[in-house]
Formats: C-alpha cells, sequence, structure tokens
C-alpha cells in the first residue's frame, strides 16, 4: 500500500497542503503526472477561457478535465466501472481483454456495485482534492446499466455535492433517459457518433441489440444513427453539455466525419473530439484482426483542422480506460482497489478541495497574464510560418518532466498568433531503472519526428544526440516556465533565425501514434 494510502487525513488536509508548501503546481508534480470561437460555431472549444465562454457555461467546464483543455493540466477525473453490460457491437472494441497496464476505453481490472464505487469515489477525493469530475463510461454502456448508473450517482451526490457528475454513451438508448439524467443534474454527457450514413454504419457495428431485438446491417446503424441524434437534440434542448466522441478509421470513415462533424454542430453539440482507432492484433477486436490501420499523426490533425472550421475540437482526450484515476495522462487506478479501500478512514474534506481550487484560478491568472505578456511581441511579426514542438510536462502547464521519465508529450502548434495545443503522443518510456532503452527512444523519435523541438525539464547526452540527429532540438534552458509563454518565446527566436538565414524550415516526416504503448504501474 502506498503512503497516501496509509493516511487518514480527517481535518488535516488544508494543513498538510499549507506545511508541505505545495501550490497547485507542486502538488501535481506530487502527483506524478484561448483560443475564441469563430464566425458560425456552435460553440467555443476545449480551449477556450473565462474570457471566452457566457459565464454560465464557463461555471460548468472550468474545472472538467475533458471538456476544458486548460482545465486538464489542473484537475483530474475518475471513471467507476459499474456499467458491464452493452447494447451494441463496434469493430473496435473487445471489452474481454484486460490488462492492468494498458490505457484504452473498456480496459478494467475490477468491476464494482454502485456502493464499492461510492466509496471509491469518496475514498479518492479524500486524497486528490484535484479530482472534481465522477465519469461513468463502461466498460459497456451506462444506459444498457440504467439501475447502477443512477444508484451509483445518487449515492455520489449525496456525500460529495461538489463533484460533476458525468457520462458517456453510444447513444442508443439516450432518448428514455434524458429525463432522468436531468433530474440527476448530470450537465455533461459524451455520445459516441461515428456516422450518420447507414452505408458507412454497418461497416463499424456487428450488430445492435433494440427493443428486445437484435438487428444487424444498415438496418442496426440507422437505428443507432436516429437514436443518437434525437438523444443529441433532447439534450441540448435541456441544456447539457454534449462532447461528441468519433473514432477516426481510415478508409472507413474518415473523410464521412465532416459530415458528422456538421451535423452534431448543427444539433448544439459543445464539443467534438476525433479520436485515432486504436487497433492491434493483440487486442482481439475484429478490426485489429483484420489488419484495420489507425491514422498517422498528420492524417488524425488533418481531419481535426478541417472539422474545426466547423465547431472547436477536443485535442487532449488520453481515450482513458473506463476505471481510470488520476490526470489526463495519468492512471492511478491501481492505487484504489477494492482491498485498499478498505482499510482507508474515509474523511470528505470540501475546504481542503475548496482551498485547491482557489490555488488554481490564482495559478489560472497568472499563466495568462504571462502568456498575453509575450503574445503582444510575437503579435507583431509578419509571418505565415507554423512548426510542431513537443512538451515533456507532468501538468500545471509547465514544462516540468525530464525526457527519460515522460509516458507521453504535448504537441504545440507555433505561429504569431501564438501556441495551440493540438495533441498528446504516448511513447513507452525511455529512462527504465536508471539507464535509458534504446527501443524506447526509437518509439519517442518515431511518435515527434514531425516536430521541430522537445522542451524538457532535463535531458541526458545521448537521448540529446540521438534527437538532434533526427532533426529534434532539445531545449531545456525554459526548465518549469508556463508551456505557452516559453513557446512563444522559442517560436520568436525560431523566426529571428529564419528571417536571418540561420534556419531554413523543411518539411517533417509524419509521425505514428503509438496505440500500444502501456502506461507503467506505479
Amino acid at each position: 500500500m502506498t503512503a497516501a494510502l496509509t493516511q487518514t487525513p480527517k481535518a488535516k488536509n488544508f494543513q498538510r497542503l499549507k506545511a508541505l508548501g505545495l501550490s497547485v503546481t507542486s502538488t501535481i508534480q506530487h502527483q506524478g503526472c484561448g483560443s475564441k470561437g469563430g464566425s458560425g460555431k456552435s460553440s467555443c472549444g476545449s480551449g477556450a477561457g473565462a474570457g471566452d465562454l457566457p459565464e454560465e457555461i464557463w461555471e460548468k467546464v472550468k474545472n472538467h478535465p475533458c471538456y476544458s483543455e486548460e482545465a486538464h493540466h489542473y484537475y483530474a477525473r475518475m471513471h467507476v466501472a459499474v456499467a458491464p453490460a452493452c447494447n451494441i457491437q463496434c469493430n473496435y472494441c473487445n471489452r474481454k481483454y484486460d490488462c492492468a497496464n494498458e490505457s484504452r476505453p473498456g480496459v478494467v481490472s475490477e468491476k464494482l456495485t454502485p456502493e464499492e464505487a461510492a466509496k471509491k469515489v469518496l475514498a479518492v477525493a479524500s486524497l486528490i482534492p484535484q479530482m472534481t469530475v465522477l465519469g461513468i463510461a463502461g466498460p459497456g454502456d451506462p444506459l444498457a446499466n440504467p439501475d447502477k448508473t443512477f444508484k451509483t450517482f445518487e449515492l455520489v451526490a449525496k456525500k460529495a455535492p461538489d463533484i460533476k457528475l458525468c457520462l458517456s454513451t453510444n447513444g442508443l438508448a439516450l432518448p428514455e433517459y434524458v429525463k432522468r439524467i436531468k433530474d440527476f443534474n448530470v450537465d455533461h454527457v459524451t455520445i459516441t457518433i461515428n456516422m450518420i450514413d447507414p452505408k458507412v454504419g454497418e461497416k463499424i457495428y456487428p450488430w445492435v441489440f433494440y427493443k428486445h431485438k437484435r438487428y444487424k446491417g444498415k438496418e442496426a446503424a440507422k437505428i443507432l444513427s436516429e437514436r443518437q441524434l434525437e438523444g443529441l437534440e433532447m439534450l441540448t434542448a435541456e441544456k447539457i453539455l454534449c462532447k461528441i466522441n468519433s473514432v477516426m478509421i481510415p478508409g472507413i470513415n474518415d473523410e464521412h466525419l465532416i459530415e458528422v462533424n456538421k451535423a452534431v454542430k448543427s444539433r448544439g453539440a459543445f464539443l467534438h473530439n476525433i479520436m485515432p482507432l486504436i487497433s492491434a492484433p493483440e487486442h482481439g477486436t475484429y478490426f485489429g484482426l483484420t489488419g484495420q490501420r489507425g491514422p498517422t499523426a498528420q492524417e488524425l490533425k488533418a481531419l481535426q483542422d478541417k472539422c474545426e472550421g466547423q465547431m472547436n475540437m477536443m485535442r487532449h482526450c488520453r481515450q482513458c480506460r473506463a476505471d481510470a484515476v488520476g490526470l489526463l495522462g495519468e492512471d492511478r487506478s491501481s492505487e484504489f482497489t477494492k482491498e485498499k479501500i478498505a482499510s482507508i478512514e474515509l474523511n470528505y474534506d470540501i475546504e481542503t478541495r475548496n482551498a485547491y481550487k482557489m490555488q488554481v484560478e490564482q495559478e489560472r491568472q497568472k499563466r495568462v497574464a504571462e502568456r498575453e505578456k509575450e503574445l503582444k511581441e510575437i503579435a507583431k511579426e509578419n509571418s505565415e510560418l507554423k512548426i510542431l514542438v513537443a512538451v515533456a510536462t507532468k501538468g500545471g502547464g509547465k514544462i516540468n518532466e525530464h525526457f527519460g521519465h515522460a509516458k507521453e508529450f504535448q504537441i504545440y502548434e507555433l505561429s504569431t498568433k501564438g501556441s495551440k495545443f493540438i495533441g498528446h503522443r504516448r511513447v513507452d518510456l525511455y529512462c527504465q531503472g536508471g539507464y535509458g532503452e534504446e527501443e524506447a527512444l526509437e518509439t519517442v523519435i518515431r511518435a515527434i519526428r514531425d516536430c521541430v523541438a522537445v522542451f524538457v525539464a532535463k535531458i541526458g547526452s545521448c537521448p540529446k544526440e540521438a534527437l538532434e540527429k533526427a532533426g529534434i532540438e532539445t531545449v531545456d534552458r525554459f526548465a518549469y516556465e508556463y508551456i505557452e509563454k516559453a513557446a512563444v518565446s522559442y517560436f520568436k527566436e525560431y523566426l529571428r533565425k529564419v528571417n536571418a538565414g540561420l534556419i531554413h524550415p523543411t518539411k517533417k516526416e509524419d509521425a505514428l501514434i503509438r496505440q500500444g504503448a502501456l502506461v507503467p504501474l506505479n
């Protein structure tokens, strides 16, 4: 059992934070780990800040790491696996497969009853003050398990009223439960919509089970699509924020997702998250076994960019496990197993949690002020140049991770408009117990080879040399600074060198999305 789990923080949580001198950033480090909507867009996207959204919307998203890119630097989420049954079959899903140290949807280590789930939520929230969101996303479909899903929400809401409730559904049963969703104050719902054309849908869904009958082929896809869009319209009419997840499957629905994007925008969706297909033979999925490939990094970005012209995109999704715990990009679920939770003295200290949120708001204001100062300088430049950089970070919006300890790199696009977060690249851990793993280094290079530079807190001479041979500059002079401020400062220097003829930008290689990378256990 970890040291954290042996503590009983009742009445001491706030004092403990102060005694340890933990600021927002240092708390997150210890745990390990503005753009406005344009004309015609239905909403501001996940990159929006306090001044970009109506106040009532900002209050809903500011602490939600999945609905706000800014919030994901500071706040954690957790999923509870109370919904094992599913009412559709997807060609990219196999819920029988379970690996405790892999992160992908549908994977769980332990299934929970609503009572066990509620206790787990209180345990996590007691020890992780930045946990603000409870989501139910499976491992099946929450609305195919309605009694377990809503019982869990009921139990949590009674004892932890400040935690946001959300669910993720395939949408088949959604219209039947919109009223119940609203009555339980679930104000964030994610719907996975991969098609609006049954001809496309029959290639993705072998069957759906609807009204006690199994449907196949185009008929199944037609029923599913109609129910998804109906449910979306009903939710947005009730002012419930809706995020749409779509899996990009090259050659099947990649171009079609532009039409999906238009359809969900017209029905009031708040955000669209286009995710890469996870397709590996060892997962036992139909697509994995038939060799269906996932998109490359640039293919994914190109599609997201096309859709962003219609509505803003979520680009910070980590395609989480159905029992994930912690900041996006980390998973601490192994710290909160049934056995370990049984020994925890629960104390839900809302004062400590509110104190953390106050610190976050102070940190956000400071970060925004520093970013704006740099943007004023870069706005004076006249250039169409855009480059990508990779960042090693534990959280807090800072460059605060050692290269060898990074399990993922966040990717930013830099231009005279500033820095724009465009996604993350999961990698194998390079540093293995004090030595570098050369095979892992190759996966890192493949994952970020479309980047001009990688920003790190620290890096050894061997990986630095290998990266620079691959045409990737290593930058450690901005260690522990805010990402956006450092990125804009770097871009100003880069532009000066380009204008002086010292650098001649060339087209970079496409990067590979490392779908099979594992997330090591703590």
